[in-house]
């Protein structure tokens, strides 16, 4: 079963961003292990809460990256 996961600072993609990574993975998936992988394909987008990580030791938030939650 192929699988992905994507975690992405949360409130910064909408619903229809979320579907859109969806579909164009299991389609990425299919094309390379064929159309028979796309029933099986898992796809997770995780959505990760502001300062929930970190890069090089340093705690990242919306505003360190300059980015403001998607109404």
């Amino acid at each position: 079963m192929p699988f992905a996961n994507f975690k992405v600072p949360a409130g910064t993609i909408t619903a229809e961003q979320k579907e859109q990574i969806i579909t164009r993975t299991t389609d990425l998936y299919a094309e390379i292990f064929g159309d028979r992988a796309r029933a099986t394909t898992l796809v997770r987008v995780e959505e990760v809460a502001d300062a929930g990580w970190g890069i090089g030791g340093e705690v990242l938030t919306l505003a360190k990256i300059g980015r403001a939650p998607q109404d």
